[in-house]
Protein backbone atom coordinates (compact mmCIF):
# COMPACT_ATOMS: atom_id res chain seq x y z
CA UNK A 1 0.00 0.00 0.00
CA UNK A 2 1.47 3.47 -0.59
CA UNK A 3 1.20 4.51 2.77
CA UNK A 4 4.04 7.11 3.98
CA UNK A 5 6.08 5.02 5.62
CA UNK A 6 5.64 2.24 2.24
CA UNK A 7 9.11 1.88 0.16
CA UNK A 8 6.60 2.21 -2.74
CA UNK A 9 5.97 5.88 -1.54
CA UNK A 10 10.04 6.67 -1.50
CA UNK A 11 10.38 5.19 -4.74
CA UNK A 12 7.39 7.03 -5.89
CA UNK A 13 8.61 10.23 -4.86
CA UNK A 14 12.41 9.70 -6.64
CA UNK A 15 10.75 9.11 -9.80
CA UNK A 16 8.78 12.16 -9.51
CA UNK A 17 12.16 14.04 -8.69
CA UNK A 18 14.23 12.72 -11.49
CA UNK A 19 10.96 12.93 -14.13
CA UNK A 20 10.77 16.91 -13.17
CA UNK A 21 14.49 17.28 -13.30
CA UNK A 22 14.34 16.21 -16.71
CA UNK A 23 11.18 18.30 -18.29
CA UNK A 24 12.91 21.62 -16.25
CA UNK A 25 16.11 20.56 -18.70
CA UNK A 26 13.81 19.91 -22.08
CA UNK A 27 11.16 22.18 -21.58
CA UNK A 28 12.04 26.22 -22.83
CA UNK A 29 8.56 27.40 -21.78
CA UNK A 30 9.32 29.81 -18.79
CA UNK A 31 5.96 29.06 -17.19
CA UNK A 32 6.35 24.88 -17.38
CA UNK A 33 9.69 25.62 -16.52
CA UNK A 34 8.61 27.53 -13.02
CA UNK A 35 6.05 24.93 -12.09
CA UNK A 36 8.54 21.92 -13.08
CA UNK A 37 11.02 23.33 -10.27
CA UNK A 38 8.26 24.24 -7.52
CA UNK A 39 7.31 20.15 -8.27
CA UNK A 40 11.05 19.25 -8.24
CA UNK A 41 11.91 21.38 -4.98
CA UNK A 42 8.03 20.01 -3.41
CA UNK A 43 9.14 15.96 -4.03
CA UNK A 44 12.27 16.65 -2.33
CA UNK A 45 11.10 18.41 0.30
CA UNK A 46 8.45 15.46 0.60
CA UNK A 47 11.14 13.06 0.59
CA UNK A 48 12.89 14.69 3.22
CA UNK A 49 10.13 15.07 5.48
CA UNK A 50 9.11 10.95 4.98
CA UNK A 51 12.56 9.87 5.47
CA UNK A 52 12.32 11.64 9.15
CA UNK A 53 8.80 10.34 9.67
CA UNK A 54 9.84 6.87 8.87
CA UNK A 55 13.17 7.66 11.27
CA UNK A 56 10.84 8.04 13.99
CA UNK A 57 8.15 6.21 13.41
CA UNK A 58 5.85 8.58 13.92
CA UNK A 59 3.01 8.09 11.30
CA UNK A 60 2.47 4.46 9.89
CA UNK A 61 -0.53 5.79 7.90
CA UNK A 62 -2.04 8.78 6.09
CA UNK A 63 -4.93 8.30 8.50
CA UNK A 64 -2.51 8.95 11.53
CA UNK A 65 -0.55 12.00 9.82
CA UNK A 66 -4.23 14.01 8.97
CA UNK A 67 -5.84 12.96 12.28
CA UNK A 68 -2.27 14.48 14.29
CA UNK A 69 -1.82 17.25 12.00
CA UNK A 70 -5.63 18.77 11.81
CA UNK A 71 -6.52 17.69 15.76
CA UNK A 72 -9.66 15.92 14.35
CA UNK A 73 -8.76 12.34 14.83
CA UNK A 74 -9.59 11.91 18.13
CA UNK A 75 -13.00 10.74 18.35
CA UNK A 76 -13.86 12.69 22.01
CA UNK A 77 -16.82 13.94 23.62
CA UNK A 78 -15.64 17.73 24.54
CA UNK A 79 -17.71 18.20 28.29
CA UNK A 80 -17.34 20.08 31.37
CA UNK A 81 -18.12 17.33 33.57
CA UNK A 82 -20.51 18.10 36.41
CA UNK A 83 -21.42 16.48 39.22
CA UNK A 84 -18.89 14.01 41.84
CA UNK A 85 -18.06 10.36 41.32
CA UNK A 86 -20.76 8.63 42.18
CA UNK A 87 -23.20 10.81 39.34
CA UNK A 88 -25.03 9.43 36.79
CA UNK A 89 -23.22 8.57 33.12
CA UNK A 90 -25.61 11.69 32.21
CA UNK A 91 -22.94 14.06 33.64
CA UNK A 92 -20.39 13.25 30.62
CA UNK A 93 -22.22 14.56 28.02
CA UNK A 94 -24.36 13.20 25.31
CA UNK A 95 -22.71 9.59 23.99
CA UNK A 96 -24.41 6.51 22.87
CA UNK A 97 -24.38 4.17 25.90
CA UNK A 98 -24.19 1.10 23.62
CA UNK A 99 -21.03 2.10 21.82
CA UNK A 100 -19.25 3.14 24.79
CA UNK A 101 -20.06 -0.47 26.60
CA UNK A 102 -18.33 -1.89 23.60
CA UNK A 103 -15.44 -0.10 22.84
CA UNK A 104 -15.07 2.62 25.64
CA UNK A 105 -15.55 6.43 25.43
CA UNK A 106 -13.02 8.95 25.31
CA UNK A 107 -13.70 12.61 26.72
CA UNK A 108 -12.14 15.58 25.80
CA UNK A 109 -11.89 17.95 28.76
CA UNK A 110 -10.58 21.68 29.58
CA UNK A 111 -9.21 21.24 33.58
CA UNK A 112 -8.35 24.31 35.45
CA UNK A 113 -6.06 24.05 38.17
CA UNK A 114 -7.27 25.85 41.40
CA UNK A 115 -3.25 25.93 43.11
CA UNK A 116 -1.24 26.34 39.64
CA UNK A 117 -3.83 28.60 37.95
CA UNK A 118 -3.10 26.58 34.95
CA UNK A 119 -6.22 25.74 32.20
CA UNK A 120 -5.08 22.91 29.95
CA UNK A 121 -6.74 20.17 27.48
CA UNK A 122 -7.09 16.63 28.80
CA UNK A 123 -7.93 13.43 26.90
CA UNK A 124 -9.64 10.85 29.36
CA UNK A 125 -10.29 7.43 28.23
CA UNK A 126 -12.81 5.51 30.13
CA UNK A 127 -12.59 1.91 29.48
CA UNK A 128 -15.92 -0.07 28.36
CA UNK A 129 -16.26 -1.38 31.87
CA UNK A 130 -16.99 1.64 33.20
CA UNK A 131 -20.43 2.05 31.52
CA UNK A 132 -20.87 -2.00 31.88
CA UNK A 133 -23.96 -2.91 34.85
CA UNK A 134 -23.11 -5.21 37.52
CA UNK A 135 -20.36 -4.95 39.93
CA UNK A 136 -18.46 -2.61 37.69
CA UNK A 137 -21.33 -0.06 38.82
CA UNK A 138 -19.76 0.43 42.09
CA UNK A 139 -16.38 -0.18 41.20
CA UNK A 140 -13.47 2.35 41.41
CA UNK A 141 -11.00 2.55 38.40
CA UNK A 142 -7.17 2.56 38.47
CA UNK A 143 -5.82 5.80 36.78
CA UNK A 144 -3.04 5.75 34.65
CA UNK A 145 -1.70 9.12 33.95
CA UNK A 146 0.22 9.36 30.66
CA UNK A 147 2.62 12.02 29.50
CA UNK A 148 3.58 12.99 25.82
CA UNK A 149 7.10 13.56 24.36
CA UNK A 150 8.60 16.62 22.65
CA UNK A 151 7.16 17.63 20.22
CA UNK A 152 4.08 16.09 20.92
CA UNK A 153 0.27 16.18 22.12
CA UNK A 154 -1.68 14.41 24.48
CA UNK A 155 -4.17 13.06 21.58
CA UNK A 156 -0.99 11.30 20.01
CA UNK A 157 -1.17 9.01 22.57
CA UNK A 158 -4.63 7.63 20.61
CA UNK A 159 -4.08 8.89 16.84
CA UNK A 160 -0.01 7.38 17.07
CA UNK A 161 0.45 4.79 19.68
CA UNK A 162 -3.45 3.69 19.62
CA UNK A 163 -2.99 3.09 23.64
CA UNK A 164 -7.15 2.72 24.30
CA UNK A 165 -7.59 -0.08 21.56
CA UNK A 166 -4.21 -1.48 22.78
CA UNK A 167 -5.95 -1.60 26.62
CA UNK A 168 -9.20 -2.30 25.29
CA UNK A 169 -7.94 -5.48 23.13
CA UNK A 170 -5.50 -6.77 26.30
CA UNK A 171 -8.80 -5.98 28.59
CA UNK A 172 -10.95 -8.87 26.44
CA UNK A 173 -7.88 -11.14 26.53
CA UNK A 174 -7.62 -11.26 30.34
CA UNK A 175 -4.08 -10.01 29.35
CA UNK A 176 -4.95 -6.20 31.66
CA UNK A 177 -7.27 -4.96 33.61
CA UNK A 178 -9.37 -1.54 32.98
CA UNK A 179 -8.33 1.58 34.07
CA UNK A 180 -8.84 5.30 33.35
CA UNK A 181 -6.39 6.22 30.90
CA UNK A 182 -5.47 10.30 31.36
CA UNK A 183 -3.64 12.22 28.97
CA UNK A 184 -3.39 16.47 30.01
CA UNK A 185 -1.63 18.29 27.56
CA UNK A 186 1.72 18.09 29.40
CA UNK A 187 3.71 21.99 27.67
CA UNK A 188 0.64 24.00 27.09
CA UNK A 189 1.72 23.77 23.47
CA UNK A 190 3.25 21.83 20.81
CA UNK A 191 6.89 24.21 20.06
CA UNK A 192 7.07 24.12 23.88
CA UNK A 193 9.15 21.78 26.16
CA UNK A 194 8.51 22.56 30.02
CA UNK A 195 9.36 18.87 31.87
CA UNK A 196 6.37 18.67 33.55
CA UNK A 197 8.57 21.12 36.12
CA UNK A 198 7.41 24.23 38.34
CA UNK A 199 8.87 27.14 36.35
CA UNK A 200 11.20 30.10 38.36
CA UNK A 201 8.67 32.51 37.72
CA UNK A 202 6.44 30.68 35.73
CA UNK A 203 3.73 27.84 34.80
CA UNK A 204 3.87 25.45 38.00
CA UNK A 205 3.29 22.50 35.37
CA UNK A 206 4.44 19.69 38.60
CA UNK A 207 1.98 21.29 40.64
CA UNK A 208 -0.73 21.02 37.61
CA UNK A 209 -0.04 17.17 36.77
CA UNK A 210 0.66 15.79 40.14
CA UNK A 211 -2.11 17.80 42.25
CA UNK A 212 -4.32 20.06 40.34
CA UNK A 213 -5.40 16.96 37.84
CA UNK A 214 -5.38 14.35 39.91
CA UNK A 215 -7.22 15.92 42.24
CA UNK A 216 -10.02 16.94 39.48
CA UNK A 217 -10.35 13.32 38.11
CA UNK A 218 -10.86 12.09 41.50
CA UNK A 219 -13.72 14.34 42.45
CA UNK A 220 -15.50 14.03 39.26
CA UNK A 221 -14.90 10.49 38.19
CA UNK A 222 -15.41 7.01 39.26
CA UNK A 223 -11.96 6.19 40.20
CA UNK A 224 -9.48 5.02 42.62
CA UNK A 225 -8.12 7.55 45.83
CA UNK A 226 -4.76 8.92 44.91
CA UNK A 227 -1.73 6.70 46.02
CA UNK A 228 -2.66 3.11 45.90
CA UNK A 229 -4.64 3.08 42.78
CA UNK A 230 -2.56 5.72 40.45
CA UNK A 231 0.13 5.13 38.05
CA UNK A 232 2.36 7.75 35.43
CA UNK A 233 4.08 6.91 32.61
CA UNK A 234 5.77 8.58 29.67
CA UNK A 235 7.37 8.17 26.60
CA UNK A 236 10.87 10.70 25.72
CA UNK A 237 10.62 13.73 27.71
CA UNK A 238 7.33 12.12 28.71
CA UNK A 239 10.16 9.90 30.34
CA UNK A 240 11.26 11.94 32.32
CA UNK A 241 8.03 13.40 33.40
CA UNK A 242 6.83 10.14 34.92
CA UNK A 243 10.67 9.47 36.83
CA UNK A 244 10.75 12.95 38.36
CA UNK A 245 6.97 13.60 39.16
CA UNK A 246 7.09 9.67 40.76
CA UNK A 247 9.60 10.17 42.50
CA UNK A 248 8.57 13.65 43.77
CA UNK A 249 5.17 12.25 44.67
CA UNK A 250 5.20 8.89 45.58
CA UNK A 251 1.79 9.49 47.57
CA UNK A 252 -0.12 10.02 44.62
CA UNK A 253 1.21 7.44 42.19
CA UNK A 254 2.29 3.90 43.21
CA UNK A 255 3.52 2.91 40.06
CA UNK A 256 5.54 4.75 36.91
CA UNK A 257 6.21 3.64 33.82
CA UNK A 258 9.61 4.89 31.93
CA UNK A 259 9.72 4.42 28.46
CA UNK A 260 12.74 5.90 26.69
CA UNK A 261 13.23 8.17 29.52
CA UNK A 262 15.83 10.89 30.04
CA UNK A 263 16.87 11.36 33.75
CA UNK A 264 18.56 14.68 34.35
CA UNK A 265 16.47 17.91 33.37
CA UNK A 266 17.45 19.79 30.16
CA UNK A 267 17.03 23.23 29.39
CA UNK A 268 13.12 24.04 28.05
CA UNK A 269 12.11 24.95 24.58
CA UNK A 270 10.11 27.90 24.28
CA UNK A 271 8.82 29.63 21.54
CA UNK A 272 7.88 33.31 20.66
CA UNK A 273 10.68 34.06 20.36
CA UNK A 274 12.46 30.60 20.27
CA UNK A 275 14.48 29.89 22.74
CA UNK A 276 16.18 27.66 25.32
CA UNK A 277 16.07 28.47 28.90
CA UNK A 278 16.20 26.71 32.30
CA UNK A 279 13.67 25.94 34.62
CA UNK A 280 15.42 26.53 37.92
CA UNK A 281 16.43 29.33 39.96
CA UNK A 282 19.27 27.35 41.66
CA UNK A 283 21.59 24.41 41.07
CA UNK A 284 19.44 22.92 44.43
CA UNK A 285 16.34 23.27 42.75
CA UNK A 286 17.81 21.31 40.00
CA UNK A 287 19.50 18.67 41.84
CA UNK A 288 16.30 17.72 43.22
CA UNK A 289 14.30 17.63 40.30
CA UNK A 290 16.85 15.13 38.78
CA UNK A 291 15.90 11.65 39.23
CA UNK A 292 19.55 10.15 39.29
CA UNK A 293 19.96 12.41 42.45
CA UNK A 294 16.88 11.88 43.63
CA UNK A 295 17.72 8.44 43.93
CA UNK A 296 20.58 8.56 45.90
CA UNK A 297 19.19 11.25 48.38
CA UNK A 298 15.51 10.15 49.29
CA UNK A 299 15.22 9.26 52.90
CA UNK A 300 15.26 5.35 52.91
CA UNK A 301 11.20 5.85 54.78
CA UNK A 302 10.10 8.20 51.63
CA UNK A 303 7.47 6.48 49.64
CA UNK A 304 8.73 5.95 45.71
CA UNK A 305 6.83 4.37 43.33
CA UNK A 306 7.41 0.77 41.74
CA UNK A 307 9.52 1.37 38.49
CA UNK A 308 8.87 -0.58 34.99
CA UNK A 309 11.93 0.90 32.92
CA UNK A 310 11.65 0.38 28.60
CA UNK A 311 14.04 1.72 26.25
CA UNK A 312 15.26 0.19 22.71
CA UNK A 313 18.17 -1.81 22.73
CA UNK A 314 19.63 0.07 19.27
CA UNK A 315 19.58 3.24 20.57
CA UNK A 316 22.61 3.52 22.78
CA UNK A 317 22.47 6.46 24.81
CA UNK A 318 18.36 5.38 26.17
CA UNK A 319 19.65 2.00 27.22
CA UNK A 320 22.62 3.46 29.00
CA UNK A 321 20.48 5.58 30.87
CA UNK A 322 17.63 3.16 31.33
CA UNK A 323 20.04 1.03 32.68
CA UNK A 324 22.00 3.63 35.38
CA UNK A 325 18.46 4.24 36.35
CA UNK A 326 17.69 0.37 36.96
CA UNK A 327 20.64 -0.27 38.97
CA UNK A 328 20.41 2.87 41.60
CA UNK A 329 16.50 1.65 41.83
CA UNK A 330 17.33 -2.26 42.32
CA UNK A 331 19.05 -0.47 45.75
CA UNK A 332 15.74 0.12 47.23
CA UNK A 333 13.40 -2.32 44.72
CA UNK A 334 14.97 -5.57 43.83
CA UNK A 335 12.23 -6.55 41.49
CA UNK A 336 12.78 -3.46 39.02
CA UNK A 337 11.23 -4.15 35.59
CA UNK A 338 14.02 -3.40 32.73
CA UNK A 339 12.51 -3.97 29.23
CA UNK A 340 14.61 -3.72 25.79
CA UNK A 341 12.90 -4.19 22.52
CA UNK A 342 15.32 -5.63 19.86
CA UNK A 343 16.85 -2.95 17.31
CA UNK A 344 14.23 -0.53 19.01
CA UNK A 345 15.67 3.07 18.71
CA UNK A 346 14.18 6.17 20.14
CA UNK A 347 10.87 5.71 18.23
CA UNK A 348 7.38 5.56 18.15
CA UNK A 349 7.56 2.33 16.95
CA UNK A 350 9.66 1.62 20.32
CA UNK A 351 7.16 2.81 22.27
CA UNK A 352 4.37 1.01 20.75
CA UNK A 353 5.93 -2.12 21.11
CA UNK A 354 6.81 -1.11 24.96
CA UNK A 355 2.69 -0.37 25.28
CA UNK A 356 1.64 -3.75 25.88
CA UNK A 357 3.76 -4.91 28.48
CA UNK A 358 4.07 -1.81 30.72
CA UNK A 359 0.22 -1.55 30.56
CA UNK A 360 -0.36 -5.53 31.39
CA UNK A 361 2.21 -5.00 34.26
CA UNK A 362 1.06 -1.62 35.42
CA UNK A 363 -2.57 -3.15 35.20
CA UNK A 364 -2.23 -5.61 37.48
CA UNK A 365 -0.05 -4.09 39.86
CA UNK A 366 -2.35 -1.34 40.66
CA UNK A 367 -5.72 -3.76 40.56
CA UNK A 368 -3.82 -5.76 43.20
CA UNK A 369 -2.89 -2.45 45.26
CA UNK A 370 -6.20 -1.17 45.08
CA UNK A 371 -7.94 -5.22 46.35
CA UNK A 372 -4.51 -4.84 49.39
CA UNK A 373 -6.07 -1.44 50.14
CA UNK A 374 -9.68 -2.39 50.08
CA UNK A 375 -9.43 -5.37 52.25
CA UNK A 376 -11.31 -5.87 55.45
CA UNK A 377 -7.51 -6.20 56.98
CA UNK A 378 -6.48 -2.68 55.63
CA UNK A 379 -9.16 -0.92 56.26
CA UNK A 380 -9.47 -2.04 59.94
CA UNK A 381 -5.63 -0.93 60.30
CA UNK A 382 -6.61 2.34 58.42
CA UNK A 383 -9.75 2.70 61.08
CA UNK A 384 -7.63 2.29 64.14
CA UNK A 385 -4.95 4.47 62.79
CA UNK A 386 -7.77 6.98 62.28
CA UNK A 387 -9.08 6.42 65.95
CA UNK A 388 -5.58 6.41 67.56
CA UNK A 389 -5.17 10.05 65.90
CA UNK A 390 -8.26 11.23 67.21
CA UNK A 391 -7.40 10.04 70.66
CA UNK A 392 -3.72 11.59 70.81
CA UNK A 393 -5.32 15.00 69.78
CA UNK A 394 -7.90 14.15 72.25
CA UNK A 395 -5.69 13.69 75.06
CA UNK A 396 -3.79 16.96 73.91
CA UNK A 397 -6.54 19.28 74.05
CA UNK A 398 -7.49 17.58 77.39
CA UNK A 399 -4.12 18.29 78.69
CA UNK A 400 -3.70 21.72 77.17
CA UNK A 401 -7.22 22.65 79.11
CA UNK A 402 -5.57 20.88 82.94
CA UNK A 403 -2.57 22.67 81.92
CA UNK A 404 -4.27 25.68 81.94
CA UNK A 405 -6.13 24.93 85.35
CA UNK A 406 -3.46 23.80 87.28
CA UNK A 407 -1.54 27.04 86.45
CA UNK A 408 -4.48 29.20 87.26
CA UNK A 409 -4.58 27.34 90.97
CA UNK A 410 -0.68 27.48 91.47
CA UNK A 411 -0.97 31.47 91.10
CA UNK A 412 -3.73 31.68 93.59
CA UNK A 413 -1.61 30.02 96.14
CA UNK A 414 1.61 31.56 95.12
CA UNK A 415 3.81 32.49 98.12
CA UNK A 416 4.62 36.55 98.59
CA UNK A 417 7.95 36.94 96.64
CA UNK A 418 11.42 37.18 99.19
CA UNK A 419 11.46 40.40 100.66
CA UNK A 420 8.03 41.73 101.15
CA UNK A 421 7.58 42.98 104.88
CA UNK A 422 4.78 40.60 106.73
CA UNK A 423 2.68 41.09 109.55
CA UNK A 424 3.23 38.72 112.67
CA UNK A 425 1.50 38.86 115.66
CA UNK A 426 4.12 39.11 118.77
CA UNK A 427 3.00 36.22 121.10
CA UNK A 428 2.07 37.57 124.70
CA UNK A 429 4.74 37.36 127.14
CA UNK A 430 4.54 34.68 130.10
Amino acid sequence: MLEPQSTLFFVLLVVVFIGMLWWLLVTKHLILRILTALLAFVSAMTFGIATVNKYYDYYPTWGAAWSDLTSQGVPATSVAISGGPHTSSASLGHFDLAIARQYGLTLHLRVHGPISHITRSVYVFLPPQYFKPGSYQKYHFPVIELIHGFPGQPQDWITVLGVNTILDTMISEHKADPAVLVMPDANGGRGISLQCLNQHQGPQDDTYLAKDLPNYIYHHLRVQPLGAGWGIAGYSEGGFCAANLGLQHGSVFNEAGVLSGYFRPDLNQLISPPRRVTAFASKKQEKDNTPIDLLRSLPLGRPIPQFWVGAGDGDAPDVHAAQKFDELLQLRQPSVTLKLVPNGGHTMLTWRLLLPPMLQWMTKGLAQEDAYYNSAPARARRHAAELAKERRAHEHKAGTKTGKKDTKKTKKKQRPPTGTATKHKTPARA
